[in-house]
């Protein structure tokens, strides 16, 4: 038995028993639920590392289920199925945070190859509590900053930006990815929210531009040390 849980997400039962023969023959552990809250609720009582996710669901559909999980910071990788193919949901479950998509109808081949693909990038990991960038500390438990053992007090806002800067440090997220997660809104191209609030982390942080919260011009920002 291979140490991978795996959760199918699947309102037809039929298919669902398919999956779950196909997955535990090549020695994954699996559970199936038929619902979206269902499988919210799974995900908050065990630690799955990959959720093969439908798009069509009886209550929650899949997008709001991708939603919730990443809004809930659920690390587990993402396997969204449809069987639309068209291109304006595949960018929309991407931009959620499912990680792959695979239309409908598809080879358990196909659907293997894609799950060894997705667990080798290692995107699963367990979630910090303790962020660190350079000598920039966020405790999560205790939602304290520090920067060279200075505590740095920040409002709720500025603390789930800084947080998220830091729990994707390396990577440059676009405005729009920002806002979606630390204000739940959509993009507005008239906005400079995001861009007031760098400001105010700036300042509270001592941080010259460019030196530890980078700006990616016509993108939107990074975090880093280097």
């Amino acid at each position: 038995m291979i140490d991978v849980r795996i959760l199918v997400v699947e309102d037809d039962t039929d298919i669902a028993d398919v999956f779950q023969r196909g997955l535990q023959a090549e020695g994954y552990r699996v559970d199936t639920v038929a619902g979206g809250r269902d499988a919210i609720t799974r995900t908050r009582e065990q630690d799955y590392r990959l959720i093969i996710l439908d798009l069509i669901l009886p209550d929650l559909d899949g997008m709001e289920v991708c939603r919730i999980l990443r809004h809930e910071q659920s690390q587990a990788l993402i396997l969204m199925l449809t069987a639309r193919d068209g291109m304006d949901d595949k960018i929309q479950g991407l931009r959620l945070g499912a990680d792959d998509y695979l239309t409908k109808p598809f080879s358990f081949e196909e659907l293997f190859a894609r799950l060894r693909a997705l667990l080798r990038r290692g995107h699963y990991r367990d979630i910090e509590k303790v962020l660190r960038v350079g000598d920039l500390i966020l405790d999560q438990a205790t939602r304290r900053v520090f920067r060279s053992d200075r505590e740095i007090p920040l409002t709720t806002r500025e603390f789930m930006l800084l947080g998220y800067l830091m729990a994707n440090a390396g990577k440059i997220l676009s405005r729009a990815q920002i806002l979606y997660y630390v204000w739940k809104q959509d993009f507005d191209p008239q906005t400079n929210v995001v861009d007031v609030y760098i400001r105010y982390l700036r300042n509270k942080l001592g941080d010259k531009p460019g030196s530890l919260i980078r700006t990616i011009r016509g993108i939107g920002y990074t975090i880093d040390d280097r």
